[in-house]
């Protein structure tokens, strides 16, 4: 066989190769489409009505009540817990000495539980204590099994919650009128969705907003009821269900990317929340040189987790400082968020002395509004 017969004979078997993995490739691409194919995002539920989500929504959200490490009512002590539901039956809980955060005896230490439901219980597992869940509060049990303490369902309001706009400030939404915004969408609820931005632009204000957060249990870090307030197009104040975490500072409460908040005030999905927000701009001088640092105050639920904080610059992806007032804007992630009650006061001498909210200034936080226990009884050892 000469070399050009073993060159066409060479080419053949090359040939015949080539097709045989080509056709091999093909039935692999037919029986596993996402071979050569971008996965494709998967849909996870999402509720914006409470009467409309799934069997884990009931057991989800904030208890308070006592919790004994001996037999006698002498050693209880309050506790709260914050009851995060995570999807298909699991959940999460932190469990709090002193109550839930915000209340004057409320302990920073975060005590982790994990569980599953079953049927309508929630059994939950931590270290020393654990706890069971059903529509008629939380119990907690010893390692023993032995019932140590009892918890009742907390629904916790702002104290500025449905506050009216003092003299002098600007009605921005009343669930009705939306001309003061650019881009508005307001559900057939009457609440305002994210992405509207405000026709003006606003220096130093002080800024009263309402908003709500979706149920979305399967979803996980910014994709939990992601928005926020943009403060001057420069300045994200985030909004994001950050119910039970640590308040870090992507996190429901903090400037974003740029400061935490001084305690995760973010109350369960579904359930409506106020931020009470003071912002001084920067100053800058003739040529242009920035002089003052902008400074802000943030209530989350009528508690302070910011206090004239001083932000050295714009936070993520916000415009660059400037002396010149720019609109806000609620960020919009594509997440059923909902606002209502917006107004704005701007600081100028004229409302300088105009009395704004009744809310705590630089002492300890105040409790927020929640029922009492049910019954005498179940208050021995507060």
């Amino acid at each position: 066989m000469d070399v050009d017969t073993l060159a066409f004979h060479g080419s053949e078997r090359s040939r015949s190769v080539m097709r045989t993995v080509l056709l091999a490739a093909c039935a692999m691409a037919v029986s596993s489409p996402n071979v050569f194919a971008a996965d494709k995002p998967v849909s996870i539920p999402v509720y914006t009505d409470p009467a409309k989500t799934d069997a884990d929504f009931p057991l989800q959200g904030e208890y308070q009540g006592y919790q004994r490490s001996q037999p006698s009512a002498r050693s209880s002590e309050l506790v709260g817990l914050q009851v995060i539901a995570e999807g298909d039956g699991k959940f999460e809980a932190v469990k709090f000495i002193g109550g839930l955060p915000g209340t004057t005896a409320w302990k920073k230490e975060r005590i982790t539980l994990k569980g599953e439901r079953s049927g309508d219980i929630l059994r939950l597992v931590g270290d020393n204590y654990d706890a069971q869940i059903d529509v008629d509060g939380a119990t907690l049990l010893n390692k023993r099994g032995e019932v140590a303490g009892k918890l009742w369902k907390q629904h916790r309001i702002s104290p500025t919650m449905g506050a009216a706009p003092p003299p002098g400030a600007i009605v921005l939404f009343d669930g009705k009128n939306t001309s003061r915004w650019k881009g508005a969408k307001v559900t057939p609820e009457g609440n305002l969705q994210p992405g509207a931005e405000t026709v003006d632009g606003f220096g130093d204000f002080r800024l009263h907003g309402e908003f709500r957060l979706p149920y979305k249990p399967l979803g996980r870090g910014q994709d939990r009821g992601n928005s926020g307030f943009y403060l001057q197009n420069r300045y994200e104040v985030q909004v994001l269900d950050s119910f039970g975490l640590v308040g870090i500072e992507n996190e429901c409460g903090a400037l974003y990317r740029t400061q935490r908040p001084e305690l995760n005030m973010c109350l369960p999905p579904l359930e409506w929340q106020t931020y009470d927000i003071d912002l001084t701009m920067p100053k800058f001088d003739a040529d242009g040189k920035k002089i003052a640092n902008m400074r802000i105050s943030v209530w989350q639920n009528g508690v302070p987790v910011h206090l004239n904080r001083e932000i050295p610059n714009k936070t993520g992806a916000g415009q660059p400082e400037g002396p010149n007032p720019l609109p806000i804007k609620l960020q919009e992630h594509g997440n059923p968020v909902v606002y209502r009650n917006i107004w704005i006061l701007p600081k100028t001498a004229e409302t300088s002395n105009t009395a704004w909210l009744d809310i705590p200034g630089p002492q300890p936080p105040v409790p927020v509004f929640a029922p009492e226990p049910p019954c005498a009884a179940c208050r021995v050892g507060f």
